[in-house]
C-alpha cells in the first residue's frame, strides 16, 4: 500500500489491464476513481516501457465519469475553451491556475457545507435535493401543457366528433406512449 511519501504503483499491460502492485490484484478505472475520491495517491507506469501514463488515466477516469448520465462536471463551454487554450500563449498559466482553482475549490468545500448547515439547519442540503426535485416537477407540469395537440385536437381546429380511423387510432396510440416514455424520463431525472 502506499505511504504518505510514496504513491501506489499501478501498471498498465499490453492487454489494457491495470494491476495495484500494493494490493497484486488487477484494478478498474473505477477502482481507480474510488482512489482518487479517498485520498490515495498513485501513479500509473507502462507495464512495457516504464512510461509514466498517469495522467493519460486520470483524462479516461474523467471522461468515464463524463460519460455517465447524470455526472456531467464540465460544460461544454469549459471544454471548448480548454481546447482553444492548447497551443495558445496562455496555455503555461493554464494548469498552475486550474490546480490553484481546485485547491481553493476543495478547502472551501467542507466550509461551505458546514456554513450551510449552520445557516440551514443539518438537512440543508436535503432541502435543496427536495426544491429541485419540485422544480424538475413543475418543468413536467410546464411540458404536458405544452405537449402537441391537448385535449385531442390541434389548436385552433375544433374536436372531431367522428370515431378516429384506425390509422388515426396507432398514430395518437404511439404519441401517447411516446409521451409516457418522455415523462417516465422526466421523473427519473426528477427523482435523482
Amino acid at each position: 500500500m502506499a505511504t504518505e511519501n510514496q504513491p501506489t504503483v499501478i501498471k498498465k499491460y499490453a492487454n489494457r489491464r491495470l494491476y495495484h502492485t500494493g494490493t497484486s490484484t488487477y484494478v478498474t478505472l473505477e477502482d481507480l476513481a474510488g482512489m482518487v475520491r479517498q485520498g490515495e495517491d498513485f501513479v500509473v507506469y507502462d507495464a512495457k516501457s516504464g512510461e509514466d501514463i498517469t495522467r493519460t488515466v486520470l483524462a479516461q477516469i474523467i471522461f468515464e465519469q463524463e460519460n455517465k448520465e447524470g455526472q456531467n462536471l464540465l460544460p461544454v463551454t469549459v471544454l471548448r475553451q480548454l481546447i482553444r487554450f492548447y497551443g495558445d500563449s496562455m496555455q503555461a498559466l493554464v494548469p498552475s491556475y486550474l490546480e490553484f482553482s481546485m485547491n481553493n475549490l476543495s478547502q472551501e468545500q467542507q466550509k461551505l457545507r458546514d456554513q450551510m448547515a449552520q445557516a440551514f439547519g443539518p438537512g440543508a442540503f436535503q432541502a435543496m435535493e427536495e426544491q429541485v426535485r419540485k422544480n424538475m416537477s413543475f418543468f413536467t407540469e410546464a411540458m404536458r401543457m405544452f405537449a402537441p395537440f391537448p385535449q385531442g385536437g390541434a389548436p385552433g381546429v375544433p374536436p372531431q366528433k367522428a370515431a378516429p380511423q384506425a390509422d388515426e387510432t396507432n398514430d395518437l396510440d404511439a404519441l401517447k406512449r411516446q409521451m409516457a416514455d418522455m415523462q417516465a424520463k422526466l421523473d427519473k431525472l426528477a427523482n435523482k
